[in-house]
């Protein structure tokens, strides 16, 4: 990552998880040839992420399909074996996995010689799970310091700007992200980064990104960071022109806010799991946009106050406690964290928010946190139908031009031909 960063070259990475060891091989061998600067994933599966690895092996056994792969179920000499047969270890791989309770995965992917992973107690507890916060803290807190001792120079990605996916004001995604990399770093790793998914509106993703930044610098000292990009994680565009265009501009948003990273969706995800050319067509297109990216012609940055924001959210977790995972719980027990439509038992649910008319994500309401709701002339309650027309609004905007011109299919049948 430094190394590419110094180069100004943006890393594109996919989501990609085999069951079997010789498939997961060729996927990771199919990105690491794509032409662009890649990082390999190795996602785990449904079982494996929820600890019941009796079940994952009941599976392999049987020949029954997995969901990504099980890396416990398969052992580290296995996933060693797989790894090694790549014959690069230049090639950075990242286990991704959606654990709240995540020390075997991280046993494991030890014991494997892997080195990098990603998730935190909030942003793979209150999305993914009814695990407690409390248990998913101390299973984080005994994770990090696994990894910390067992592999040196361990890298550990923050999920927490992608809470939810989308309907979340930027703000309260940044300050997740930064809290949980000052958690990583109260746990031992030094080398960590910070994720946002991009959402509805390009100027405020820009003043994010930016905001994301400047804490990380303030936060994270001593610490070797970078900060990483999601393509929209909400309801995609279902025309593949839309797609792609959805995909690029992402990219263009990584390159100009200078994020070294970016997690690629592709042209299918309204339709069905990706296949691998489908992930590397998505790869090399987002590193064309990158290269080609002209800061003149993108929307500024807005000013709004979202440093300012993110800042006060960030304070005002730490002053609860000298501990950040006890100053965690204290904060999502008395509100002042509270992620909107996150119906997780530890979460207050008092917070609301609403796309404006300029496309921005705003608080509608704020419970209990320390940030301004402002909503909009004549708002009443949010209704069932006024929700998912916002859920929809990215999609609408990005397959709206394409249906117009008449040039947009309404589904995928193949993977895209260039590949």
């Amino acid at each position: 990552m430094a190394a590419a960063a110094a180069r100004g070259v943006l890393v594109v990475q996919p989501r990609m998880g085999m069951p079997l060891p010789a498939d997961m091989r060729a996927g990771l061998a199919a990105v690491r040839r794509a032409r662009a600067a890649t990082v390999g994933t190795i996602t785990l599966d449904s079982y494996t992420r929820v600890g019941d690895h009796a079940s994952a092996r009941k599976a392999l056994a049987e020949g029954s399909d997995l969901n990504g792969f099980p890396i416990v179920a398969h052992g580290a000499e296995e996933t060693r074996r797989m790894i090694d047969a790549l014959d690069d270890p230049r090639f950075a791989i990242q286990v991704r996995h959606g654990s709240p309770l995540p020390l075997g995965i991280v046993e494991a992917l030890a014991d494997a010689g892997l080195d990098a992973t990603e998730g935190g107690p909030v942003s793979y507890c209150l999305p993914y799970s009814r695990t407690p916060l409390r248990d998913a803290v101390d299973a984080w807190a005994r994770s990090c310091e696994v990894l910390a001792e067992r592999v040196p120079g361990a890298h550990l990605e923050s999920f927490g700007g992608c809470m939810l996916g989308q309907m979340c004001p930027p703000a309260l995604l940044v300050a997740i992200s930064v809290l949980e990399g000052i958690f990583f770093r109260r746990h031992g790793l030094t080398s960590v980064s910070l994720s946002y998914a991009q959402q509805t509106s390009f100027p405020q993703d820009r003043e994010a990104l930016a905001a994301m930044r400047r804490l990380a610098s303030e936060y994270l000292d001593g610490v070797a960071w970078h900060v990483v990009l999601y393509t929209y994680m909400g309801v995609f565009p279902q025309t593949e022109a839309g797609a792609m265009e959805l995909l690029r501009s992402s990219a263009v948003l990584a390159q100009v806010t200078g994020t070294e990273r970016l997690i690629v969706k592709t042209a299918a995800e309204a339709f069905r799991i990706p296949t691998v050319a489908d992930n590397v067509y998505a790869l090399e297109e987002a590193a064309g946009a990158a290269r080609g990216a002209d800061p003149t012609t993108v929307p500024e940055a807005d000013d709004s106050g979202l440093y300012e924001e993110a800042r006060t959210l960030v304070e005002s977790v730490l002053e609860l406690d000298p501990d950040v995972g006890r100053a965690l719980l204290k904060a999502f027990s008395r509100g002042l964290l509270d992620v909107p439509f996150c119906l997780h038992a530890d979460n207050a649910g008092k917070s609301r928010a609403y796309v404006d008319q300029g496309g921005r994500l705003q608080w509608l309401s704020a419970g209990s946190m320390p940030v301004r709701a402002v909503a909009p002339a004549g708002a009443g309650r949010l209704t069932a139908d006024g929700f998912l027309t916002m859920l929809s609004h990215v999609q609408r905007r990005f397959d709206g031009p394409v249906l117009e011109r008449g040039r947009g299919r309404s589904g995928l049948t193949s993977s895209p031909s260039k590949v």
